[in-house]
């Protein structure tokens, strides 16, 4: 039954991808569908229309199984020997900074929720 729950949740996520894909096809936006609908299911979870408990679940489900999502672009660069030389030292360093970035700004972000989160259910 857990499996299943997650699936449709999952699922449900994959509804706003959807839909961010389809407002890409009518309009040209230069944002890819992706982000459009991920806006969009910030604004569906913000303005309540859609809860939180409809996609907890499958979307920790997607967060603990992300690294199997990059393991394939992982393999692929292998093929390419730039990688090897300046300028690939050079993109590795730039990802890593940018990843340590991103994961302090997350932190940040993370923190200052969390306490708003306990001082409103003080």
């Amino acid at each position: 039954m857990k499996i299943g729950i997650i699936i449709i949740q999952i699922l449900f996520i994959h509804v706003f991808l959807f839909l961010g894909a389809a407002i890409k096809q009518l309009l040209p936006i230069p944002i890819p569908a992706s982000m459009i609908g991920l806006v969009l299911l910030l604004a569906a979870l913000m303005l309540k229309i859609v809860k939180l408990d409809w996609l907890e679940k499958g979307a920790n489900w997607l967060l603990a199984e992300l690294l199997l999502f990059f393991i394939p672009s992982a393999v692929g660069i292998v093929n390419y020997d730039e990688i090897l030389s300046w300028q690939g030292i050079e993109a590795v360093l730039l990802i890593g900074i940018s990843t340590f970035i991103v994961m302090g700004c997350t932190a940040y972000v993370s923190e200052k929720l969390d306490r708003k989160e306990r001082r409103n259910a003080s």
